[in-house]
Protein backbone atom coordinates (compact mmCIF):
# COMPACT_ATOMS: atom_id res chain seq x y z
CA UNK A 1 0.00 0.00 0.00
CA UNK A 2 1.48 3.40 -0.91
CA UNK A 3 2.64 5.63 1.91
CA UNK A 4 0.08 8.25 0.89
CA UNK A 5 -2.71 5.73 1.52
CA UNK A 6 -1.25 4.73 4.89
CA UNK A 7 -1.11 8.38 5.89
CA UNK A 8 -4.68 8.87 4.71
CA UNK A 9 -5.92 5.98 6.85
CA UNK A 10 -4.05 7.33 9.87
CA UNK A 11 -5.52 10.80 9.39
CA UNK A 12 -9.00 9.33 8.89
CA UNK A 13 -8.69 7.28 12.08
CA UNK A 14 -7.50 10.19 14.22
CA UNK A 15 -10.01 12.63 12.73
CA UNK A 16 -12.86 10.18 13.20
CA UNK A 17 -11.98 9.42 16.80
CA UNK A 18 -11.64 13.08 17.78
CA UNK A 19 -14.88 13.97 16.00
CA UNK A 20 -16.72 11.13 17.68
CA UNK A 21 -15.30 12.07 21.07
CA UNK A 22 -17.10 15.43 21.12
CA UNK A 23 -19.66 14.83 23.92
CA UNK A 24 -22.73 16.67 22.69
CA UNK A 25 -24.91 15.11 25.39
CA UNK A 26 -22.66 16.58 28.08
CA UNK A 27 -22.46 19.95 26.33
CA UNK A 28 -26.24 20.23 25.89
CA UNK A 29 -26.92 19.08 29.45
CA UNK A 30 -24.42 21.55 30.90
CA UNK A 31 -26.06 24.34 28.90
CA UNK A 32 -29.19 23.48 30.88
CA UNK A 33 -27.19 23.26 34.13
CA UNK A 34 -27.62 19.50 34.36
CA UNK A 35 -24.94 16.87 34.94
CA UNK A 36 -25.97 14.13 32.53
CA UNK A 37 -23.95 11.57 34.51
CA UNK A 38 -26.05 12.13 37.62
CA UNK A 39 -29.52 11.77 36.09
CA UNK A 40 -31.38 8.79 34.72
CA UNK A 41 -29.07 6.02 33.60
CA UNK A 42 -26.05 8.32 33.73
CA UNK A 43 -25.40 7.55 30.08
CA UNK A 44 -24.15 10.55 28.04
CA UNK A 45 -26.39 9.88 25.07
CA UNK A 46 -29.45 11.25 23.34
CA UNK A 47 -31.92 8.93 25.12
CA UNK A 48 -30.81 10.10 28.54
CA UNK A 49 -30.85 13.75 27.45
CA UNK A 50 -34.39 13.22 26.15
CA UNK A 51 -35.48 11.74 29.45
CA UNK A 52 -33.77 14.37 31.60
CA UNK A 53 -34.35 17.53 29.56
CA UNK A 54 -37.23 16.84 27.22
CA UNK A 55 -37.83 16.49 23.50
CA UNK A 56 -36.05 19.64 22.29
CA UNK A 57 -32.63 18.95 23.85
CA UNK A 58 -33.02 15.19 23.31
CA UNK A 59 -33.73 15.47 19.59
CA UNK A 60 -30.99 18.08 19.23
CA UNK A 61 -28.51 15.70 20.85
CA UNK A 62 -29.60 12.86 18.56
CA UNK A 63 -29.15 15.12 15.53
CA UNK A 64 -25.62 16.13 16.52
CA UNK A 65 -24.61 12.57 17.43
CA UNK A 66 -25.95 11.30 14.09
CA UNK A 67 -24.22 14.18 12.31
CA UNK A 68 -20.91 12.98 13.74
CA UNK A 69 -21.41 9.74 11.83
CA UNK A 70 -22.42 11.54 8.63
CA UNK A 71 -19.46 13.91 8.88
CA UNK A 72 -17.02 11.06 9.55
CA UNK A 73 -18.15 9.13 6.48
CA UNK A 74 -18.04 12.24 4.29
CA UNK A 75 -14.53 13.03 5.53
CA UNK A 76 -13.40 9.60 4.33
CA UNK A 77 -14.97 10.01 0.90
CA UNK A 78 -13.61 13.55 0.67
CA UNK A 79 -10.09 12.45 1.50
CA UNK A 80 -10.13 9.83 -1.27
CA UNK A 81 -11.36 12.41 -3.77
CA UNK A 82 -9.20 15.33 -2.68
CA UNK A 83 -6.09 13.20 -2.17
CA UNK A 84 -6.53 11.54 -5.56
CA UNK A 85 -5.79 8.19 -3.91
CA UNK A 86 -7.50 6.07 -6.52
CA UNK A 87 -8.52 6.26 -10.14
CA UNK A 88 -11.20 4.69 -12.25
CA UNK A 89 -13.62 2.00 -10.98
CA UNK A 90 -11.78 1.53 -7.67
CA UNK A 91 -12.15 5.12 -6.57
CA UNK A 92 -15.48 4.60 -4.85
CA UNK A 93 -14.15 1.51 -3.07
CA UNK A 94 -11.19 3.48 -1.69
CA UNK A 95 -13.52 6.26 -0.62
CA UNK A 96 -15.84 3.81 1.10
CA UNK A 97 -12.90 2.17 2.86
CA UNK A 98 -11.65 5.50 4.19
CA UNK A 99 -15.21 6.44 5.12
CA UNK A 100 -15.56 3.20 7.10
CA UNK A 101 -12.27 3.75 8.94
CA UNK A 102 -13.28 7.28 9.87
CA UNK A 103 -16.79 6.19 10.88
CA UNK A 104 -15.69 3.24 13.02
CA UNK A 105 -13.22 5.47 14.86
CA UNK A 106 -15.96 8.08 15.33
CA UNK A 107 -18.23 5.45 16.88
CA UNK A 108 -15.46 4.34 19.23
CA UNK A 109 -14.76 7.98 20.02
CA UNK A 110 -18.41 8.49 20.90
CA UNK A 111 -18.46 5.37 23.08
CA UNK A 112 -15.02 5.91 24.65
CA UNK A 113 -14.46 9.66 24.50
CA UNK A 114 -11.01 10.96 25.32
CA UNK A 115 -12.72 14.06 26.71
CA UNK A 116 -14.77 12.01 29.21
CA UNK A 117 -12.11 9.69 30.55
CA UNK A 118 -12.94 7.09 27.89
CA UNK A 119 -16.60 6.99 28.82
CA UNK A 120 -19.40 7.76 26.40
CA UNK A 121 -22.72 6.93 24.82
CA UNK A 122 -23.81 3.75 23.10
CA UNK A 123 -23.08 4.90 19.57
CA UNK A 124 -26.43 4.10 17.96
CA UNK A 125 -27.11 7.61 16.60
CA UNK A 126 -23.57 7.95 15.26
CA UNK A 127 -23.84 4.51 13.64
CA UNK A 128 -27.15 5.43 12.01
CA UNK A 129 -25.80 8.68 10.59
CA UNK A 130 -22.63 7.14 9.19
CA UNK A 131 -24.22 4.03 7.71
CA UNK A 132 -26.81 6.12 5.90
CA UNK A 133 -23.85 7.50 3.94
CA UNK A 134 -21.87 4.26 3.54
CA UNK A 135 -24.61 1.60 3.14
CA UNK A 136 -27.95 3.42 2.87
CA UNK A 137 -30.11 0.38 2.04
CA UNK A 138 -28.82 -1.51 5.07
CA UNK A 139 -29.59 1.48 7.26
CA UNK A 140 -33.07 1.96 5.82
CA UNK A 141 -33.92 -1.62 6.83
CA UNK A 142 -32.42 -1.01 10.27
CA UNK A 143 -34.39 2.18 10.87
CA UNK A 144 -37.61 0.53 9.65
CA UNK A 145 -37.03 -2.33 12.09
CA UNK A 146 -36.23 0.16 14.87
CA UNK A 147 -39.55 1.91 14.29
CA UNK A 148 -41.51 -1.34 14.24
CA UNK A 149 -39.93 -2.65 17.45
CA UNK A 150 -40.15 0.68 19.27
CA UNK A 151 -43.77 1.43 18.46
CA UNK A 152 -44.80 -2.13 19.30
CA UNK A 153 -42.86 -2.33 22.57
CA UNK A 154 -41.97 1.28 23.54
CA UNK A 155 -38.47 0.11 24.46
CA UNK A 156 -35.77 2.31 22.88
CA UNK A 157 -33.09 -0.14 23.98
CA UNK A 158 -34.81 -3.16 22.41
CA UNK A 159 -35.37 -1.22 19.18
CA UNK A 160 -31.70 -0.22 19.09
CA UNK A 161 -30.57 -3.80 19.66
CA UNK A 162 -32.89 -5.00 16.87
CA UNK A 163 -31.42 -2.37 14.55
CA UNK A 164 -27.91 -3.50 15.38
CA UNK A 165 -28.62 -7.20 14.92
CA UNK A 166 -30.21 -6.51 11.52
CA UNK A 167 -27.09 -4.86 10.07
CA UNK A 168 -25.02 -7.92 9.06
CA UNK A 169 -28.07 -9.76 7.71
CA UNK A 170 -29.14 -6.79 5.59
CA UNK A 171 -25.62 -6.29 4.25
CA UNK A 172 -25.59 -9.90 3.06
CA UNK A 173 -29.10 -9.63 1.62
CA UNK A 174 -28.13 -6.55 -0.41
CA UNK A 175 -24.92 -8.27 -1.55
CA UNK A 176 -22.46 -5.73 -0.22
CA UNK A 177 -18.78 -6.77 -0.21
CA UNK A 178 -17.75 -9.28 2.47
CA UNK A 179 -15.73 -6.69 4.37
CA UNK A 180 -18.83 -4.50 4.64
CA UNK A 181 -20.72 -7.45 6.15
CA UNK A 182 -17.86 -7.97 8.61
CA UNK A 183 -18.04 -4.28 9.51
CA UNK A 184 -21.79 -4.57 10.09
CA UNK A 185 -21.23 -7.63 12.28
CA UNK A 186 -18.65 -5.77 14.37
CA UNK A 187 -21.01 -2.81 14.78
CA UNK A 188 -23.85 -5.16 15.72
CA UNK A 189 -21.70 -6.76 18.43
CA UNK A 190 -20.65 -3.33 19.71
CA UNK A 191 -24.26 -2.15 19.92
CA UNK A 192 -25.35 -5.30 21.77
CA UNK A 193 -22.40 -5.14 24.19
CA UNK A 194 -23.03 -1.45 24.90
CA UNK A 195 -26.65 -2.37 25.74
CA UNK A 196 -25.78 -5.26 28.07
CA UNK A 197 -27.23 -3.49 31.13
CA UNK A 198 -30.44 -2.83 29.20
CA UNK A 199 -30.59 -6.51 28.21
CA UNK A 200 -30.29 -7.48 31.88
CA UNK A 201 -33.16 -5.13 32.77
CA UNK A 202 -35.26 -6.40 29.86
CA UNK A 203 -34.78 -9.99 31.07
CA UNK A 204 -35.62 -8.95 34.63
CA UNK A 205 -38.67 -6.97 33.51
CA UNK A 206 -37.33 -3.74 35.04
CA UNK A 207 -36.48 -1.82 31.86
CA UNK A 208 -38.59 1.32 31.59
CA UNK A 209 -40.52 1.94 28.42
CA UNK A 210 -40.07 4.93 26.09
CA UNK A 211 -36.33 4.99 26.80
CA UNK A 212 -36.57 6.28 30.36
CA UNK A 213 -33.83 3.96 31.48
CA UNK A 214 -32.04 3.51 28.18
Amino acid sequence: MPMTSLLAFLIAAVAGYLLGSVPFAVIIARAHRVDIFSVGSGNPGASNVLRALGKGPGYLCFFFDAFKGVAAALIGFGMAWYGDLAHGPGEYSMGRLLAVVCLVCAIFGHSFSIFLGFRGGKGVATTIGGLFVVVPWVMLVGVFLWLVVFFSSRYVSLASIALGVSLPFSSVAFKYPVWISILCLVLAVLIVVRHRSNIQRLCAGTELRSGRNA
